[in-house]
């Protein structure tokens, strides 16, 4: 079975060689360098892995994008899809893989047993809210609804590709499509560490990621309502 890991990354000079080198152990690899400006593509190259560069930063959502893409050109039919500045451990995509044969989609969850140690306050302000924003949307019992390591089957890599957010709403509008679909979705315990992170996402994104959810919150509530209000309608047509 074709299997592929796609990491999205920008300025990741320091850590892209060894976590794709590593990485080259379980999987083909392909790395999307979004517009970095620094040797970010030619470590990766180094590494072994295929490189497809953005000339301009586009953001996160658009890095995995063009990699599902890239990837679903070739027949690949297993997507793995990790960070590049080191946080994931690579040792687990052979037990995200194992999960498959009971779902379309798995999610390395860093919360299903233990909160990691010095994961940034925004992170794990950010992460609680909008993961219970969306288990309540989407009827996922999810831990960790940003988590960045995930595993997703051909078909369900089809249906994230035309998905309009290019940042890193992009994670949690893959989520909401999955349950539009009826995507069978698990989670297992993954590691995380952030001890030499350089995090990108700052209290304005996560900002960002708040607004999103709850507008994901009231459109699915007006949704709801007007559905209800529909078949309120036909019954009391019968009726008469």
């Amino acid at each position: 079975m074709k299997i592929i890991t796609i990491i999205p990354a920008y300025n990741e000079e320091k850590t892209i060689y060894k976590v794709a080198k590593n990485t080259l152990k379980y999987s083909e690899v392909i790395v999307i360098d979004d517009g970095s400006t620094d040797q970010t593509s030619i470590k990766a190259k180094d590494s072994g892995a295929l490189v497809v560069r953005h000339e301009t930063n586009l953001g996160k959502g658009a890095a995995i994008k063009t990699g599902l893409k890239k990837a679903l050109e070739n027949k690949y039919k297993i997507f793995v899809i990790m960070d590049g500045d080191g946080q994931h451990d690579p040792e687990h995509i052979p037990f995200l893989i194992s999960e498959m044969e009971n779902a379309d989609f798995i999610i390395g969850s860093r919360f299903k047993e233990k909160i990691p140690k010095n994961m940034p306050l925004q992170r794990k302000f950010s992460n609680k809210l909008t993961t219970k924003i969306i288990k309540y949307i989407t009827g996922y019992n999810l831990t960790d609804s940003q988590s960045g390591f995930r595993c997703i089957s051909n078909t369900a890599a089809q249906i994230f590709t035309d998905i309009p957010y290019d940042d890193y709403v992009y994670e949690s509008e893959v989520l909401y499509r999955a349950s539009k679909e009826r995507i069978k979705i698990h989670e297992i315990q993954i590691s995380c560490n952030y001890e030499d992170e350089k995090s990108y996402i700052t209290w304005k994104n996560v900002l960002r990621y708040i607004i999103f959810v709850f507008k994901l919150l009231i459109q699915n509530s007006q949704r709801k309502y007007y559905f209800s209000f529909k078949d309120s309608i036909k019954q009391k047509s019968k009726e008469d």
